[in-house]
């Protein structure tokens, strides 16, 4: 009987490494499609719904679809709303299905470097910073720049500096693969074992997945950085870093969160703490959100996969409504 149950924890731990290594990091462009199902077994992968977090009595566990009757279904391909304080899922849909995070990933990528660096920490820029894919957001960094991780995770959660990603992930790592590797423990770690991360910063790639029930526990442990919360609550940023002769560049950023530009009004007696947008052809648009009712009760709020910013920000609000009924 021992020597069995030895074996099956022996078996249990190579599973486990293998799902965290994953099998590859070649990057596609991906058409997107309202309509797509992101299926764990494209992989190799066949992941238990079970969830790793069951156990603990601090979370909200959402064992599967969560819908009031009189609230009007959200046309996305995932949206949840937590409950902190009650530790209640208030709407639930499809919050296992496994979808691309695009930039929400970067909630990750600072919770590795503030767990691993320190802010006053100097980073350096080398050629491995380069993002190549048309379209994708960058500070415009180049070899020998540098910046300490303050001014980084500034200009990654409200600018969604791609390059910025990468700059992070080698200076606080040691190296992109090894920081990508911190990403998968940690994520392992707060029980998202449907999350596997290849990058961080989050352009698409096949291996690159999360789901939304996933984000609100990755997210739910970012907002315990006072840092974190401090940055997504943020309209601009101005700062100056220094290129490789020590000549100052200056770099002006502000918010991608339509909240927070005025573009869009939350419901009301709810108030807007912070949040991080994503946007790929093939996850669609995302948007996870840190809010609290006028009571002071906080949530998290997450909708990820909708056809265009306008659709998000509708059935944002849709969602936040639920607070108040």
């Amino acid at each position: 009987m021992k020597c069995t149950s030895r074996r099956i924890r022996i078996l249990s731990l190579i599973l486990a490494l293998c799902f965290l290594t994953g099998c590859g990091k070649t990057s596609y462009e991906l058409a997107y499609s309202a309509g797509g199902v992101f299926a764990p077994t494209r992989y190799g992968v066949e992941v238990s719904r079970s969830r790793a977090v069951s156990f603990a009595s601090s979370l909200c566990v959402a064992e599967g679809d969560v819908i009031p009757a009189n609230m009007e279904e959200i046309n996305a391909g995932a949206a949840g709303l937590f409950d902190l304080k009650n530790k209640e899922v208030l709407y639930a849909k499809g919050v296992h299905e496994k979808m691309y995070p695009a930039s929400l990933t970067k909630v990750m990528t600072a919770i590795v470097a503030l767990e691993n660096g320190s802010l006053d920490q100097v980073l350096e820029a080398t050629d491995k910073v380069k993002i190549t894919e048309s379209g994708a957001a960058t500070a415009k960094l180049k070899a020998g720049d540098s910046m300490t991780l303050d001014q980084a995770l500034h200009i990654l959660l409200l600018a969604s500096a791609n390059d910025v990603a990468n700059l992070i992930a080698e200076g606080v790592g040691g190296s992109i693969e090894n920081f990508i590797a911190m990403m998968n423990e940690k994520a392992a770690e707060l029980g998202a074992t449907n999350t596997h991360f290849t990058n961080a910063h989050g352009l698409t790639d096949v291996d690159h997945y999360t789901t939304a029930y996933d984000m609100y526990l990755i997210f739910n442990e970012a907002i315990k950085y006072d840092v974190f919360n401090q940055i997504i609550n943020m309209n601009t940023y101005q700062t100056t870093y220094y290129d490789r002769a020590a000549n100052p560049i200056q770099f002006n950023s502000s918010t991608t969160n339509r909240f927070f530009k005025g573009q869009v009004a939350p419901p009301e007696n709810i108030t807007i703490l912070g949040g991080k947008t994503g946007t790929t052809n093939a996850a669609g648009h995302c948007l996870i959100l840190h809010v609290k009712d006028n009571k002071g009760n906080s949530y998290i709020a997450v909708v990820m996969r909708c056809l265009n910013s306008d659709v998000l920000y509708a059935e944002m609000v849709n969602l936040l409504e639920e607070i108040n009924n």
